[in-house]
């Protein structure tokens, strides 16, 4: 008896096709973990980029703030020297400081505001008044706001 004959045959196309697909494989694989990594970089720049406005804001709400309350006081002040005509001339430098109501005014200005200051001009014959309220901000920057009005008693 004969051994029976093998017949070589061509690999077929189903067998060239596992083998084309698992030589593609890693390929893909390794394009996926790089547009995994490409997906995170830009995720990862985008909060960067909301953390940087964050920070941005906060700092301009807290300038905002202190610049709302300097103008306050500096209306507040006009408004004690309303209140208070028979003494508008004592209101003014250095004489303020015999004053209790000026006194007040001054230290809520220096406890209320970063570095604050607060000084008073007060022409006496013609009624104009300026305050000017300065204050320094934690990164170094001076600023200051000025109110200017005219006060002057009734019939006067």
């Amino acid at each position: 008896m004969h051994a029976p004959e093998r017949i070589h045959r061509a690999p077929s196309r189903m067998r060239q096709r596992r083998r084309l697909r698992t030589a593609v494989r890693p390929r893909i694989h390794g394009i996926a973990l790089i547009e995994v990594l490409v997906a995170m970089l830009i995720f990862m720049l985008g909060v960067l980029g909301l953390v940087g406005l964050q920070g941005s804001m906060t700092r301009a709400q807290t300038e905002s703030k202190i610049r709302a309350d300097a103008a306050y006081l500096a209306s507040e002040a006009v408004g004690r020297m309303w209140a208070d005509l028979t003494n508008l001339a004592s209101y003014s430098g250095s004489s303020c400081a015999s004053l209790d109501r000026c006194n007040e005014w001054k230290s809520k200005v220096s406890s209320g505001l970063p570095g604050g200051s607060g000084t008073i001009t007060v022409d006496v014959p013609t009624g104009n008044v300026s305050v000017e309220v300065a204050w320094t901000m934690p990164s170094g920057e001076t600023h200051k706001y000025v109110t200017a009005t005219t006060i002057v008693k009734a019939g006067g």
